[in-house]
């Protein structure tokens, strides 16, 4: 797996303030042989210029825009659409990599035949602290994925002969992701680490902090998409709100 390419994708949408950081923990990758595909979601700041800088510099930074500014799921459908890649990996602007995460889960991913790596990550809050240490189960299949999105998207990584899925534009959007290509994989393992190999920012007002609102998200997954009886539905809620505490808490939950 050491040759073969990765497609890193990344939706950006007035992301100047942290992009940077972000296509440079990309970049610097131990990992070299990467592609990244930045898809400017019609930015009105300074992102563009940037990611044009990048791309002027390092052949390996593709940079895509949209026509008009269309979501994150539309995004990362661009992205999915001009990927070259055996694997995919997906980073946000505003989040960023440890340099071995590529790596490390590639390492894994062949000693384990797993078909989808995912690895523990820190919480961030805008001020740099540190909100939690977000550590998922060693192993996870779809029924476990009922219960939380324990694969962090900034973390998964999938082999692309389970074939692509297309972001729908859903709240949680990259948890209906996760869940159908962890059924189609049939499981899912997390990296072997000793320490977190990504860092999530917490945007203050950000639509991950509303927790309402995710929680109503949630549960229209649960009954308009994976089409669980009332019954079901309420056990996984349940099991929901568990693990959604311990992961603010830096549980064991994602």
């Amino acid at each position: 797996m050491d040759g073969d390419l990765v497609s890193v994708i990344m939706p950006v949408y007035n992301a100047a303030t942290w992009l940077r950081r972000a296509v440079d923990s990309v970049v610097q990758q131990s990992h070299r042989n990467l592609e990244l595909i930045a898809v400017d979601d019609g930015s009105a700041d300074d992102s563009l210029a940037i990611l044009d800088t990048y791309a002027r510099a390092d052949a390996r930074v593709r940079v895509q825009r949209q026509p008009a500014n269309g979501g994150v799921a539309a995004a990362r459908n661009a992205g999915l659409a001009a990927a070259r890649g055996d694997f995919i990996a997906f980073l946000d602007a505003d989040d960023w990599w440890h340099p071995a995460k590529l790596e490390m889960q590639l390492a894994g991913m062949r000693e384990t035949g797993a078909l989808i790596s995912y690895a523990a990550y820190w919480r961030v809050a805008e001020d740099g602290r540190v909100l939690s240490r977000v550590t998922p189960p060693a192993r996870v299949n779809w029924r476990d994925m009922l219960a939380s999105n324990f694969i962090g998207n900034l973390t998964g990584v999938y082999a692309r002969e389970l074939g692509d899925v297309p972001f729908r534009r859903i709240g949680h959007e990259d948890y209906v992701f996760w869940l159908e290509q962890v059924r189609r994989a049939g499981a899912a393992v997390r990296v072997a680490s000793a320490e977190p190999l990504a860092w999530y920012l917490v945007r203050d007002g950000s639509l991950s902090a509303n927790k309402l609102r995710a929680a109503a998200w949630q549960w229209a997954i649960y009954r308009d998409v994976e089409r669980l009886g009332l019954l079901h539905a309420m056990r996984c809620m349940l099991r929901y709100s568990w693990h959604a505490l311990a992961k603010r808490r830096g549980g064991s939950a994602k």
